[in-house]
Order: C-alpha cells, then structure tokens, then sequence
C-alpha cells in the first residue's frame, strides 16, 4: 500500500522538476537587469576600481538559455566581468543558462589607462548577451579617469622643494618634510592620502593657495560609499597633518583640509614659554572640515588663524593645550553628524608650570563664531583665576550659557533658545544657509536674519578686508562674525 501511494507522488515531483528546469526559446522572452547602465565614478588611472554588481532576472514562466555575453570592446576593454563566477576570457563567454525566476550575478570593475591629458577622460563599452531565441540586449558599462603622480613609498622632502601642479599627488605612505627643509605648496596643488597616510612636518610646510585655486589636501577615494554619498564627504579617509616638536614658521593660505581622521597637530615647542615671536603655524582663509578626531590641536605652541573655518570634528573642533593662540574672524561650528558622542566646539586646557603643556598663557577669539550642536560648547580646565590665562572673547557668538565677565567677554552674543520671553532667537544650526545632513553638505554664511550678522569689531586693528571667500566686509551697516559674510540671495532665489 505505500508504494503504490509513493509511486504517484515520485511522479508528481518528477514533472515538477521536470517543468521547473524547462527551457524554452519563446521569441519574446527577454532578460531583465537590475540596471540599464553600471557607471563607475572618475578614478585615478592605473588603479583599480571597487567592484559593482548587475544583476539579469529570468521573469519568465520557462527557463532561458543564453549563446554569448561579451564586452562590446572584447579584449580591449577597460572592464573586467564576471559571470556567476566565470570570468569573461577575451571578453567574449559561451552557453549559459537561467532557470525561471532566477537569475545570473555579474561582478564589474574597472582599470582605467592613463588618460595622456590634464583633463579626466572617459570610457564607454557595452556588456551584450545574445539569447538562444536570437533577441540581443545590452547594459551600458561607463566610467572615467584622472591621470596623477602615484606614490607608492610616500614621499620624503630633504631639501627645500616645490611639488608640481599639473595633475594630482596620490600618497600611499606619509609625506615627510625633514628638518632644515620646506615644503612649499603652490595653487591648485591636490594632495590625496590614501589611508594611513599623513603629512609629517619636522622642517617647513608653506600652504600657497588661492581663492581660486586652493590647495586641497584630501583622501584618495573618488568614489561612492552609497548612490547618495561620496567618500569624500565622510571622515577618517586618511590621517592629517602633523607639525612636530621644533618646527616653526609654517603657513597655510587657502588650503582645504577635509575627511582626515585629525586635522593639524601641532606639538609642543620644546620651550617652557613659547616664544611669542616664533609662531609654530598661521593659517588664513581656509578650510579643516569633517574630521574623525580634533580639528586643530595646538599644544603648547604659537599660533595664529584668521578667516578660517573648523567644523564638524569627532573629536573637540579646536583643542588648546596650553600655549599663546590668536583667532580672528573664524568660524568654530562643531556640528559632527555621525554620533552625538563628540567633542567640544572650543576646549581650552591650562596646566601649572611644568605639567603636560603647561600654561595657557592666551587665547584670544575676535569676531569669531563657535557654536555647535550642544547647549554649551565651549570648555575649559585648569584656567587659574590669577590673570596668568589671557583669554578673550571680543565680539564673539558663543554657544554657551551667558556669562556676566565684561573682562573677559566683550561685547559677545550669547547663543540662547530665547533673548527674552517674547523674541525667539536663531540657534545653533538655524543660523546659517545651507544643512544638507542627507549628503553631509555645509555652508556656514549665515542667514539674512542671523544674530551673527554686522556682530563683529569694526575697529579692532587687525581686520582682514575681505572674507574668506573674498567678500568684501565694508558693503552693508557692518562686518559679520566668523569667516563668511553674507551675501544677499539672487533675485531669482529669493522669489521662490
């Protein structure tokens, strides 16, 4: 009795089988793919791509058979594929076969050619099957490249030197400027770590940007971390800048420091008392933005930052130990998207003689902004109430609670929920133009209605004419706080 029960269930599954594994040459059976065209982002040339993934759906009610895949190109092609893992030899692959609902798993990628110019150049080939019932499709395979000078064992500055301008520098170690020589960087020079890579200063770094043509100094993945987000627009790509002990004299002028795990080092200068004659570092209109640590950390050293904005650090966005600092027309904007675990807008620690980095013997902010996410981010430690801390806040906006020291806070703005019971103020974020936290965009000009605006000191004698961006500062009833000032929206703009 259970055989001849079994024996019409065996048959059953057989049929089903049998008609699961079907083929069938219908001529109006296609292949469905998860993408029309697979597009690599510009790529430095010589290196290869990550790897992306088409998918080809059989939708149909009988199984497919496909006579050829092959690169339009064929052997010549920039792409390489692989076809449920077959790679596609001489670019050309023979006999596959897709049950229904199934479907083949391509991997693509990319190995651009030098491109020969200072301009990105750019491929296009087609991945084409040829079906069994004689119908062809076709996915658009596409992609580009920038030619750069590629440097394997990092590169070590020994002598006084000037780095070329014509195509990018990729760094796969640190870049090292050894004592006694300097390293000067000139406008439109592009540096791209790669990660772990760092710029190591125990000579001289001179920063020689321009408006127009800054100097950039950036991680080297030109691509998408998601359809969404660029690499570049996330920290931690590579490591930073690091100013060692004894080094002097450094400059940095229109220079656009981002998505590095820590900003500018500046270590200790090996003196007790630094030398107020010898700064270790000045910086002018530029830019140190979305970092995975501190964005400045100035320990024990001389510095000097004007028209400069820090913003969006993991760790404290500027980090003082100690030392003599000078900030004037900066934007501090503490507003690091990707955990609510970060560090101050402004961290100010002082020590006795002696201990760590010693005294913070000033740190003066002028017209500036430091704000951030938080209620209160400005924080200090060990600051002696005897005098010997010279610090200031002169025409400042300051996120944090109001403080009643004329002495120490001149003429400041206090970036409060409310002004009073009846006028809501602008906080925080809400203060400037533009927070793309989808794309992790910034622009930190503030509003038209911003408290920040017409804020700072006319008449303090060490005004820059212009903003960071070169906006004049003497057009309307007074300049701004921070690096930018603002610019009226177009007419266009403003009536929409």
């Amino acid at each position: 009795m259970r055989i001849k029960f079994l024996l019409p269930l065996l048959t059953l599954l057989a049929v089903a089988c049998s008609d699961y594994e079907s083929f069938s040459d219908n001529p109006n059976y296609r292949l469905a793919f998860s993408h029309d065209t697979i597009a690599f982002d510009t790529l430095v040339s010589t290196i290869p791509s990550s790897t992306k993934t088409l998918y080809a759906f059989n939708n149909n009610g009988n199984g497919m058979r496909i006579n050829t895949i092959q690169l339009e190109n064929g052997a010549a092609s920039h792409f390489r594929v692989n076809v449920d893992g077959r790679f596609l030899s001489g670019g050309i692959w023979h006999d596959f076969e897709v049950l229904r609902h199934d479907s083949l798993v391509i991997r693509i990628e990319m190995t651009p050619p030098e491109a020969g110019t200072n301009e990105p150049l750019y491929f296009k080939d087609r991945l084409l099957f040829t079906l069994e019932n004689g119908a062809q499709q076709s996915v658009v395979l596409s992609g580009g490249a920038i030619d750069a000078y590629i440097k394997r064992d990092g590169i070590i500055i020994g002598s006084d030197e000037t780095l070329l301008t014509d195509k990018p520098y990729v760094i796969y170690d640190s870049l090292v400027v050894k004592q006694g020589a300097t390293l000067t960087l000139t406008e439109g020079t592009t540096l791209m770590f790669h990660d772990n890579a760092a710029l190591h200063v125990y000579g001289k770094l001179l920063v020689k940007g321009s408006l127009e043509k800054p100097v950039v100094l950036r991680g080297d993945r030109l691509d998408h971390m998601f359809d969404y987000l660029l690499y570049d627009n996330t920290p931690s790509r590579w490591e930073g800048i690091i100013i060692h002990r004894g080094s002097y004299g450094n400059e940095l002028n229109h220079c656009d420091l981002h998505s590095s795990c820590f900003g500018i080092i500046c270590e200790d200068t090996q003196e007790l008392v630094p030398d107020e004659t010898k700064p270790s570092v000045t910086i002018d209109c530029s830019v140190l933005h979305n970092i995975g640590g501190d964005g400045l950390q100035f320990n024990n050293c001389v510095s000097k930052v004007t028209n400069t904005q820090i913003s969006n650090t993991l760790g404290h966005t500027v980090n003082l130990n100690g030392g003599s600092h000078t900030f004037i027309y900066c934007t501090v904007a503490q507003f690091y998207p990707f955990t609510a675990n970060r560090g101050n807008a402004l961290n100010l620690v002082s020590c006795a003689e002696g201990e760590q980095y010693g005294l913070l013997r000033k740190a003066h902010f002028i017209n500036s902004v430091v704000t951030g996410y938080g209620e209160d981010v400005i924080m200090g430690e060990n600051i002696p109430s005897d005098g010997s801390c010279n610090y200031l806040f002169h025409h400042c906006f300051l996120n944090t609670p109001v403080v009643d020291d004329i002495e120490h806070f001149v003429g400041c703005i206090f970036d409060r929920d409310k002004e009073s019971e009846d006028e809501e103020k602008l906080v925080r974020d809400e203060n400037f133009v533009l927070f793309d936290t989808e794309n992790f965009i910034y622009d930190f000009t503030p509003k038209a209605e911003s408290k920040i605006r017409s804020l700072a000191d006319k008449t303090y004698p060490d005004v820059p004419l212009s903003d960071m961006k070169g906006v004049s500062r003497q057009d309307d009833e007074g300049p701004d706080a921070g690096c930018y000032e603002f610019v009226p929206p177009k007419e266009e703009e403003a009536t929409q």
